[in-house]
């Protein structure tokens, strides 16, 4: 099994389709400025975008990983995009840096390494899925 899309609802459509197109998705669908779909720069994942009439509770955090977490921090900051912090260490061996789109959905470019999958916490009845 694999995670194909994830689906995030967004107030003021085309502000956020524009900002996903900003950071670096590559649109695929655009269906009538209520819908649309984008690929990812690497990996078979896709983000959708649908129009919502109010904005959604916080809950579900985006992960978009990367090698270099600080050089594409300044990329998107020299594009305007605005940050919550600056890439750091967390005490979970991620490096990140932390934003939101124009919805207030929750984004965090990371990398994490060996971490991502097998943290020194991993449970062993895991194995090496």
């Amino acid at each position: 099994m694999d995670l194909n899309q994830v689906t995030l609802p967004v107030t003021g459509f085309e502000t956020a389709y524009q900002f996903y197109g900003k950071i670096g998705l590559k649109p695929i669908v655009y269906s009538q400025g209520r819908y649309a779909r984008f690929e990812l720069p690497s990996g078979g994942s896709t983000l959708s975008l649908h129009a919502a009439d109010h904005a959604m509770p916080p809950g579900v955090v985006i992960y978009f990983e990367c090698d270099d977490v600080d050089a594409r921090y300044e990329a998107l900051r020299a594009s305007g995009v605005e940050f919550l912090n600056a890439p750091r260490d967390e005490v979970w061996g991620w490096r990140e840096a932390r934003f939101k789109d124009p919805s207030g959905n929750e984004l965090r470019l990371f990398h994490a390494g060996q971490n991502r999958r097998f943290p020194a916490w991993r449970l062993p009845s895991a194995g090496d899925l």
